[in-house]
């Protein structure tokens, strides 16, 4: 299952250039992450300053 970027998400970008497959994009108001791309490694997840990201 694809990680996902709750709204708690502040847009630091720090998630995005952790992930290996370069799955995570800047939305209209927040990264998000491709659940077609993400192959479920879990590094955004460990990046995220503000545990913003979760499995989903």
């Amino acid at each position: 299952m694809a990680y996902v970027i709750s709204d708690s998400c502040i847009s630091c970008g720090s998630c995005a250039a952790q992930c290996p497959v370069s799955a995570i994009s800047q939305g209209a108001s927040q990264y998000e992450i491709d659940p077609n791309t993400c192959i479920d490694c879990g590094s955004c997840a460990a990046q995220c300053p503000v545990s913003a990201i979760s499995q989903g």
